[in-house]
C-alpha cells in the first residue's frame, strides 16, 4: 500500500508507539503461527510513504523507482523474519541480502 507521511505516521504511532513518519512499515500476517501448507501464502502488508521515498531518492541521488523497489524489498525481508533492529549481525545480514536482491533485479544503483 502507498500512503503519505501523515498516513504512515498515524500507522507508526498506532501500531509501534512511534510518533513519527517513516519510509516503510511491514505488518506480518503470521507472527507466532506457521502458515498453512500448500498454495500461496499471504505474508502480510507493506506500507510505503511516497513522500519519504521521493525525499530519499533525491537525497541518495537515485530514481524514485529504485527507492520504491528498495523499500518494498526491505519491507518484504521484514515479513520473512529479518530484522536489522535485532543487533549488528542481524543488520549486516539483512542489508547484505537487500543489496543482493537489488543487484539481481538490476536496481542496485539506478
Amino acid at each position: 500500500m502507498f500512503t503519505d507521511d501523515r498516513g504512515i505516521r498515524e500507522l507508526n504511532r498506532n501500531y509501534r508507539n512511534k510518533d513519527a513518519a517513516t519510509d516503510v512499515l511491514s505488518f506480518p500476517q503470521w507472527e507466532d503461527e506457521i502458515p498453512p501448507p500448500g498454495g500461496p501464502v499471504l505474508l502480510g502488508d507493506i506500507i510505503i510513504s511516497q513522500e519519504k521515498a521521493g525525499e530519499q531518492a533525491a537525497l541518495y541521488g537515485h530514481s524514485l523507482r529504485r527507492e520504491t523497489v528498495f523499500l518494498f524489498v526491505h519491507g518484504l525481508l521484514h515479513l520473512l523474519g529479518y530484522d536489522h533492529e535485532r543487533g549488528e549481525e542481524a543488520e549486516k545480514e539483512m542489508f547484505a541480502l537487500q543489496e543482493q536482491i537489488m543487484t539481481k533485479i538490476r536496481l542496485a544503483r539506478t
